[in-house]
């Protein structure tokens, strides 16, 4: 079992004595490219700062779009490097927040603050960096409904209690906020022997969250529905770790979900329609709400409740056009409840959105 305190100290030794810099990590869990990324965040990734990037590590590129004016709070920020892509999207009209405890890493984010409000033609800075504990948001003053967006880069695994980070998240988000994170899952749950290792839990191995361990969470927690936007599996590339850990197979993983009152544990039929307008930035052709919704634009498609729910009850609503209500339930939708239709892209389709 986990020991909270001993972790936390485990951590914060790891991300802010033993490494330096990305080239220092083990294996390839926490280090992800660049060619994948959103044109808008390559456009914004290029005016960080060398310092910020040297020091980044993370999985993945979990920045949404549609971010104009909104609240952004990233979780474990590390040097800043999400925060600052934020506070470029979200303009100078917005806010981006980063929690950390690691006060090497904060040390970095801070000195970047006056140049990156600079180069982003701000007159005034649009980003906070608060120490403190993911588990704990109220310490670093985070209010009830006050937050738009909640990100997170790798970092959620390394929690040794993730029903309260989770918690929290959901306690700060607006309603029809959305949580947009990457993070590293594992195919089983992970052996306690493993848990206690700092090499392989700062590697963020040994806290992968075992994916329907996190789908029973979240349901727990008042949301029975998330989506997959992006997934990809991880080689170690260490055969000293791979020797230790091999028997299970991680993923890196993009994942979204919203905090909705209407959400339902499967997919439903209310026999709704859903128009894309074309009008998200760098997406006129196409949006994806997830691995297997894809919006073409002006095109009516079938939805089920939920994702009439996620694309009109959000910051997307501007942007899609949804046609019918609950008033009449025709049964259940023609495809897999959404989380597990996002793991098995290939059993079924609705017709509608879904492919």
């Amino acid at each position: 079992m986990y020991n909270q305190s001993i972790t936390h100290e485990n951590l914060k030794n790891y991300y802010g004595k033993i490494l330096h810099g990305s080239s220092d990590l083990k294996t390839s869990a926490c280090c992800c490219g660049t060619e994948s990324l959103p044109v808008e965040v390559k456009a914004a990734l290029k005016q960080i700062d060398d310092e910020i990037i040297n020091r980044f590590y993370g999985c993945g590129s979990p920045i949404p779009p549609v971010l104009e004016d909104c609240t952004v709070l990233d979780l474990g920020c590390g040097t800043g490097r999400d925060v600052y892509i934020a506070s470029k999207l979200v303009g100078e009209n917005g806010r981006a927040i980063g929690i950390d405890m690691t006060d090497e890493q904060l040390d970095i984010a801070r000195r970047s603050i006056d140049s990156m409000t600079r180069k982003f033609g701000y007159q005034n800075p649009n980003v906070d960096f608060q120490k403190g504990y993911i588990e704990d948001l109220k310490s670093a003053k985070i209010s009830d409904n006050s937050v738009d967006i909640v990100i997170s880069n790798c970092v959620i695994n390394l929690s040794p209690d993730k029903h309260a980070v989770l918690s929290e998240i959901f306690r700060v988000l607006k309603p029809g906020g959305e949580l947009f994170f990457s993070d590293i899952f594992s195919g089983r749950r992970m052996p306690e022997q493993f848990k206690d290792d700092p090499v392989l839990h700062g590697e963020c191995l040994a806290g992968a969250m075992y994916i329907e361990d996190f789908r029973r969470l979240l349901n727990d927690l008042g949301c029975p529905d998330y989506r997959v936007t992006a997934k990809r599996r991880i080689l170690l590339n260490n055969p000293a770790i791979e020797t230790k850990i091999g028997m299970i197979d991680f993923y890196s993983m993009t994942i979204r979900a919203f905090k909705l009152a209407a959400l339902e544990d499967i997919c439903e039929d209310y026999g709704q329609v859903a128009v894309y307008q074309g009008s998200i930035p760098n997406h006129p052709h196409y949006f994806d709400l997830d691995n297997h919704h894809r919006f073409i634009t002006g095109k009516q498609m079938l939805v089920c409740g939920n994702t009439a729910a996620m694309v009109s009850d959000t910051r997307f609503a501007g942007h899609f056009k949804v046609y019918g209500d609950r008033s009449v339930h025709y049964g259940p939708f023609d495809c897999a409840p959404a989380s597990v239709k996002a793991e098995n892209p290939d059993e079924g389709g609705s017709g509608g959105a879904c492919c």
